[in-house]
């Protein structure tokens, strides 16, 4: 199994899974040009991926997944409330092939398998992800809301793991956002945190994990080797530590 991320933040995230021939792309929000040229640098066609699976109807995961499909030709899978919501934030235009699930539900390609996980973020019906082959299991877990229950136990099942990693405490308390969003993002619907992400890791990743990647950074209250720099304090560990770019397509990590 081999990963790409796209991009990552809240300009625009896509991330690229493929394993046992089945190409598949988690979330739509960046252009079809950068997602098509970005997966040809690392030698993959856009066209012939399998699907596009929406995690949520936030317009930095679902805004392009019209043009992904009317130019490339590709089924947008996606719960109907996500789907619903995401054409009222942002008019995704006529869409020919939508292939619905509901949170919590497993969908198949092949052998391959994704486990969707009903997440407490504030978009409408949100999932994560977990992509499982065989033995081998990849989370792809970004807005999370908080740490919810039964997360810690999805984390230690893990080989790899894309996990969000947002924000600084002391960046977000002293930044310049108003009141109202720095208690929405440090809120039960926003996001986690570089020191609750780390947390998470050394409570609960095997020992076998072969790489975790910060994702879904933000611009305003963190910056990369912030969060790289708390995670190593907390994790005590030489695992391979990546960070996810707001602006470039990530190396292939495999599984």
């Amino acid at each position: 199994m081999i990963a790409i991320s796209l991009q990552s933040g809240s300009n625009g995230n896509s991330i690229y899974v493929e394993a046992d021939g089945v190409k598949l792309l988690f979330d739509a929000g960046i252009s079809g040009i950068k997602a098509e040229e970005r997966l040809a640098r690392h030698g993959r066609d856009i066209r012939k991926v399998d699907a596009v699976i929406i995690s949520h109807d936030h317009a930095d995961h679902i805004c392009c997944a019209g043009v992904f499909q009317r130019k490339y030709g590709l089924p947008v899978y996606a719960t109907r409330q996500t789907l619903a919501a995401g054409n009222v934030r942002c008019a995704l235009g006529k869409l020919k092939d939508i292939r619905h699930f509901k949170a919590g539900e497993e969908i198949k390609f092949g052998k391959v398998s994704v486990q969707t996980i009903p997440t407490p973020h504030d978009g409408e019906d949100g999932v994560a992800f977990v992509v499982e082959k065989g033995s081998k299991r990849l989370g792809i877990l970004t807005d999370l809301g908080h740490v919810f229950k039964g997360l810690d136990e999805i984390i230690a099942s893990l080989d790899a793991v894309f996990i969000e990693s947002n924000y600084d405490p002391e960046m977000l308390e002293n930044g310049p956002y108003p009141h109202f969003l720095k208690q929405r993002i440090q809120g039960p619907g926003g996001h986690i945190s570089n020191i609750e992400a780390a947390q998470l890791l050394s409570a609960s990743a095997k020992k076998c994990l072969k790489w975790a990647c910060l994702a879904h950074l933000s611009e305003e209250n963190n910056h990369p080797e912030i969060a790289r720099r708390t995670h190593k304090k907390i994790l005590n560990t030489n695992r391979p530590l990546h960070v996810a770019s707001r602006y470039a397509v990530s190396e292939i990590l495999t599984v």
